[in-house]
C-alpha cells in the first residue's frame, strides 16, 4: 500500500509548513492530454482503432492487426480506447489461434476494466480464452482518496490518496480535477504515485459561504495512458466546507482590552 498526502486550501490563512503551494492549471479539453507544460491533442489512436475493429469484423485479420498495432503510435489513451484497444487485441490473437497473446491481452483489459465482459455473439475462439483469464482474475488496481470531515473554509482539507492495489505496476502519476460545485472549469493538479509520501498544496479558494468542493481523478501509466479513474466530471466527490464568518471588530479581544485600558486610564 502506498499512500501519499494531497492538501487544498479551501480559503486564505491556510497553510503548512515546509510546503510550497503549487499552481493549479486548467484541465485539459477532452481529446487533449497534458504533457508537462501544455495541453496538446491526442493523436489518431481513436481512428486507428476504429479501423481495426472495422477489419476485425470483416475477419481481415492482417489489416486489423496493422490498425491495432498502429494505435500505441496514436496515444496517449483515454480510459475506454484503451480498453477496446486490448480487448481488440485479445479478439484479434484469439482469432489466429495465439492463445498466450489473446489471454495476455484480455488480463490487461481486466485489470483497466474488472467489470469488462465481451459480447457473446463473438466466436467461441475468443470467448473462451476470456472466461479463463475472467475465472483467474485476481485483485485488481485499485486507489481511493479520504479526507477528514468537518472542514470549513479558511482551513486546509488534506486527501490521502492511497494505492490499495496495482499488481500490474501500472500506476505511475494522477492528475486530481477540482473546482467548487457549479463552477464551470476545472483545475488541476498532477502528483505521483511512485512515491512513499507526497505533498502537494492547492492554492486557496475565496468564499463567503459554505461551499462544497468537487473533484475526480485519473491515474495514468508511464506512458500518459489512462488506466485507472476514479468518480469523474459527471459524478464527482464532494468536500463540504462550512463557512464561519469573522469576528466582527467590536468583539475582537484586543478592542476589549483598549478600551478595558482606556476605562482604567
Amino acid at each position: 500500500v502506498r499512500s501519499l498526502a494531497l492538501v487544498l486550501l479551501a480559503a486564505c490563512g491556510g497553510g503548512l509548513q515546509n510546503a510550497a503551494i503549487v499552481a493549479l492549471r486548467p484541465a485539459c479539453a477532452d481529446g487533449e492530454f497534458w504533457t508537462g507544460t501544455a495541453c496538446k491533442r491526442g493523436g489518431d489512436a481513436p481512428q486507428k482503432l476504429a479501423a481495426g475493429m472495422q477489419a476485425l469484423a470483416a475477419q481481415d485479420l492482417d489489416a486489423a492487426k496493422t490498425d491495432l498495432d498502429a494505435v500505441a503510435k496514436g496515444g496517449p489513451l483515454d480510459h475506454a480506447t484503451n480498453v477496446t484497444w486490448w480487448e481488440q487485441r485479445g479478439i484479434a490473437a484469439a482469432y489466429v489461434d495465439d492463445e498466450a497473446g489473446a489471454k495476455r491481452a484480455f488480463d490487461m483489459m481486466l485489470a483497466l476494466d474488472p467489470g469488462h465482459f465481451l459480447s457473446y455473439t463473438l466466436s467461441p475462439k475468443a470467448t473462451f480464452v476470456f472466461e479463463q483469464v475472467r475465472r483467474a482474475q485476481t485483485t485488481p488496481p485499485a486507489l481511493d482518496v479520504n479526507w477528514t470531515r468537518g472542514g470549513k473554509v479558511g482551513e486546509p482539507v488534506p486527501l490521502d490518496i492511497e494505492v490499495l492495489a496495482d499488481p500490474k505496476r501500472f500506476l505511475d502519476h494522477a492528475t486530481v480535477f477540482v473546482h467548487a460545485r457549479g463552477e464551470p472549469a476545472w483545475r488541476a493538479a498532477d502528483v505521483r504515485l511512485d512515491a512513499a509520501d507526497e505533498h502537494l498544496v492547492l492554492p486557496p479558494v475565496a468564499a463567503k459561504k459554505p461551499i462544497s468542493l468537487e473533484l475526480y481523478l485519473r491515474a495514468y501509466d508511464a506512458g500518459g495512458n489512462e488506466v485507472l479513474t476514479w468518480a469523474d466530471a459527471k459524478r464527482p466527490r464532494e468536500i463540504a466546507l462550512r463557512y464561519e464568518p469573522p469576528t466582527p471588530w467590536y468583539r475582537k479581544w484586543w478592542v476589549w482590552a483598549i478600551a478595558g485600558s482606556a476605562v482604567a486610564i
